[in-house]
Formats: structure tokens, sequence, C-alpha cells
């Protein structure tokens, strides 16, 4: 039993580990991509990045119901890997071209496929892992951290292949999704054990999720939190890389900082369990949100090249208390066989719903007032969202799912 769940436990972090290499190689330094190669303005950025979450938002849904079906079956999974396998030629070839030719067509196909790649891709698998955890007791935040770790692998090498040729990135990201795809044969079979729930997933199911106040109650924080700290990191490496002497220079350290960031951040995944489980879900919900509050406040008020480095590393603390706290959130207060649907819709849907609407108009706003001015703005509506929060959020869960959220991460 012990060497079966050392075999669930490292085919599930290689499985992270590979799908965000993939993902970063294509998209850690994507608004330089956007703003230095293709020569876009921040508000065609923003249009880009609002297409990209009208997108998401379309097809998170679909996954996320899709995968409850499934269970831990992987069907889907695989053909997420023959997508991450083509992202090398899609983007050189078709994704770039018509963005330099037919803006808005490129944005919509672009779109398109980032959402069934990434976007929409990433919750799912992370439904996948942590369901599949529950069966084979390894733990959500420790396997999850190995996704961090390939991410800043890839952007440690991305930001100086970057200078040299933005398209050698894209090759690289399709080697790695060739990777990706033979993790998945590693992947262990489900057991019989229950993994939270019994009973399949029926579209009754997912419709009396919207008559929940506390789905509601949690949507305050993701939209209002979450979804507004999101939109505030999509430009945040143009406004780094403005702040040193060259672009080239400024492209060259946000690929260093953000590999140490992400290291960190890989740490913090070993310990955020122990933190959640510490103070609880919902205490660890407001850490991170107050983390990203302070974050955003910090961006408007630094500015120089070594004080924006060390508020972007408070990113690091955050994601992985965030990432822990809002699946026990989900474990503890729903049902638990709708997990993925759960976070998906919950969580990842609501974020593409705000970046949508958000994206274009902020990237506006940075053309408009700049960025410190912005991020000022930004980060006091944060901070009044978090406050409302605090009264929204629920505090206890019945025993049952207490013992549910106990499996997951910690």
């Amino acid at each position: 039993m012990k060497w079966q769940s050392n075999s669930a436990y490292w085919s599930s972090a290689i499985t992270f580990f590979t799908f965000f290499l993939t993902w970063s190689f294509c998209y850690s330094l994507f608004p330089l991509w956007l703003n230095q190669t293709l020569g876009l303005t921040g508000k065609e950025t923003g249009v880009v990045f609002a297409t990209n979450a009208m997108a998401a938002l379309l097809i998170m849904p679909i996954y996320g119901v899709l995968q409850d079906r499934l269970g831990t079956n992987k069907q889907l999974l695989f053909i997420l890997g023959i997508l991450m396998a083509g992202v090398g030629p899609f983007f050189i070839y078709v994704y770039q071209p018509l963005l330099e030719s037919f803006f808005l067509l490129g944005a919509i196909v672009g779109a398109a496929y980032s959402a069934l790649t990434f976007g929409a891709a990433v919750g799912t698998l992370e439904a996948f892992i942590e369901r599949l955890g529950r069966q084979h007791d390894v733990e959500f935040g420790k396997a999850r951290l190995w996704g961090s770790l390939g991410w800043a692998c890839a952007t440690f090498i991305a930001g100086g292949l970057f200078n040299v040729d933005p398209k050698l990135n894209f090759a690289l990201a399709s080697a790695t999704g060739v990777a990706f795809i033979l993790c998945l044969f590693w992947l262990p079979k489900p057991t019989k054990r229950p993994s939270g729930g019994s009973g399949k997933v029926g579209l009754t199911d997912v419709i009396s999720l919207f008559r929940q106040r506390k789905f509601w109650r949690l949507s305050v924080y993701v939209m209002g939190v979450s979804c507004l700290y999101q939109i505030y990191d999509q430009q945040f490496p143009i406004y780094f890389a403005s702040l040193f002497p060259s672009p080239e220079e400024g492209n060259r350290y946000y690929g260093y900082l953000n590999s140490l960031q992400v290291f960190i951040e890989a740490g913090m995944m070993f310990v955020a369990p122990y933190i959640v489980n510490r103070i609880g879900p919902k205490q660890g919900l407001l850490l991170s949100g107050a983390i990203m509050a302070i974050r955003m406040l910090a961006s408007g008020l630094v500015e120089d090249p070594v004080s924006i480095s060390l508020v972007k590393l408070l990113h690091a603390l955050e994601l992985p208390i965030l990432l822990v706290a809002i699946f026990k959130y989900i474990v503890m207060s729903f049902d638990a066989r709708l997990s993925a649907t759960i976070y998906l819709i919950g969580f990842h849907v609501f974020t593409q719903v705000v970046t949508t609407l958000l994206s274009s108009p902020v990237g506006e706003l940075y053309d408009e007032l700049g960025f410190a001015d912005s991020y000022l703005l930004l980060g006091s509506v944060v901070t009044v969202n978090l406050i409302i929060s605090f009264w929204l959020l629920e505090n206890r869960a019945s025993s049952t799912n207490q013992e549910a959220a106990k499996m997951t991460g910690g």
C-alpha cells in the first residue's frame, strides 16, 4: 500500500510538473510577447485577455461536468495532452499571423485554443488529481507543488530564450506537451474506495448549486477578490519591465524573478496544508486575499526595480494558501461528488466572467492613468470586497464534511 501511495504521489507530481512546464513556456511571458513582439497596446492586450477569459468561461462548465461524470478516468486528460503537444505550431503558424493581420479573428481563435488547452484545463487537472489523491492518500498540496516547480523551471529558461527568439519557447512547449501525455499512462487506476459521496453527478445536482446561498457567498469572494487580483496580474510583466533601463534587461530579470517566486511558491505548497488546517479554510481564504490586496497596493506605491521585485514575491505566499483553502472550503461545505464542478464553476468560471468584463476596461485604464494609479484603485476595491467576505464566508461545516476536508491536502 505504501508503494502504491508513493507511485500515486510521484505520477501525480510529474503530471503536474509537465503540464505547468508547457503552460509556462507559452504564457509566463505572454503579455511581453503581445506587447513587445506583436506591438499591441494596453487596450488590445486587454481584449486578448478578455477573449481568452470568455472562451474559458464557456468551456469550463462543460469540462467540470464531464470530469465529475468521468470521476478518475483519464479520457479528457488525453485530449488535453494532444492539444498541448500541438501548441508550438499553433502559436507560430496560426496565432501570431492571425493577430498581426486579422486581430479580432486571431483573438477569437487563440482564445478557443488557449481555453481548451490551459485556461479551462488547469482546473480540470487540479480537480482530477485532488479526487485521485483522496482515493490513494495523496495530499493535494504536496502534489501540486510540482506544478509550481514546473512553472518556475520553464520561466527561468523562457526569459533568456524570449530575447533570442520567442518561437523557441513555443517549440519547447510542444515537447513538454508530449511528455505530459506519457505521464498520463503512469497515473494509477481508480480504486473502489469512494472519494467523497456516491452516485453519478446529474444535471439536477449541478443546477441545485445555484440555489444555495453558500455557493453565492463563496462567489462574492472569488469575483471581488481573487478575480480582480488576476486582472491586476495580467499586464504586470509589462510594468515590471518598464522599471528597468531597457525592456530586454527587464524581460531577463522578470524570468529570473518569476522562477525564484515559483520555487518559493513550491515550498509554500508543502506547508500550506498545515497552515490552512490550523487556521481553517475561511481564514485561509481571507489570509490569501489580504496578501493579494497588500501586493496590489504596494505595486502602486513603489517605483524601483528592487522594491517591485520584493512585491512580486508576495505571490509565492498567496497562491498556495488560496489553492489549498479553496479545495478544503469546497469539500467541507458542499457535496464532494461535485468538487470538480464547484471548483470550475464557483472559482474558475466566475473568475473568467469578471476577467471578460473588466480586462479591456482595465487595460484602457493602464493607458489613461498609468499602472501605478490603476493598481492603487484596484487594490482599494479588493480591500473593500475582502472585508465584505469576512462576513459572508462560512466558518463551520458538518462533521461529515470536516472528515472529507481533512483528506484534502492536509
